[in-house]
């Protein structure tokens, strides 16, 4: 998998770890929601990196106590169809304030990197089959938004009364 972070091309630094996987002691990792859950006393005392993964089913309210911990959520799509994962960044960065990389995995489509990154997604992981420069070019392909989001840019209806 490629990695499309602050939109553009970046080296992947992180490690998904498996729940059935050893945690290595350096190194940072990203790990489910149960390992998390299972493991916290250890994972509280690891020093190095810690990150998240979130399925589509996992709200961020049940990690809202111990984001600071997080370095990266990773939000899972797991269809195209599932929008879930939009909403769970709003949350995060307007809700819990939240303000490490939120990584959108799964099934991340080129159509759909401005609307991630408008909802607080900073960092996409693409699969490898179409050249990087084409991706990073769909973030901004859109220019005129009707909602507003968690990037503040002036809306269609704002630009129209500020004409």
């Amino acid at each position: 998998m490629a990695l499309i972070k602050n939109g553009q091309s970046a080296v992947d630094l992180w490690c998904t770890i498996a729940d059935r996987e050893t945690i290595p002691a350096d190194g940072p990792v990203i790990i489910s929601l149960k390992r998390w859950t299972e493991e916290k006393p250890w994972l509280k005392g690891r020093r190095a990196p810690l990150g998240i993964f979130l399925q589509a089913d996992q709200p961020p309210a049940i990690i809202e106590d111990d984001l600071d911990r997080f370095e990266v959520v990773s939000l899972e799509f797991p269809t195209f169809r599932d929008g879930r994962a939009y909403s769970y960044a709003r949350l995060l960065r307007e809700r819990y304030c939240y303000t490490g990389e939120i990584r959108a995995v799964g099934d991340v489509l080129r159509d759909q990197l401005a609307f991630m990154q408008r909802c607080g997604i900073n960092s996409f992981e693409i699969a490898d089959n179409v050249p990087i420069d084409k991706w990073i070019k769909a973030i901004g392909e859109i220019s005129v938004f009707y909602q507003t989001a968690t990037d503040a840019r002036q809306t269609a209806l704002d630009k129209r009364r500020n004409a």
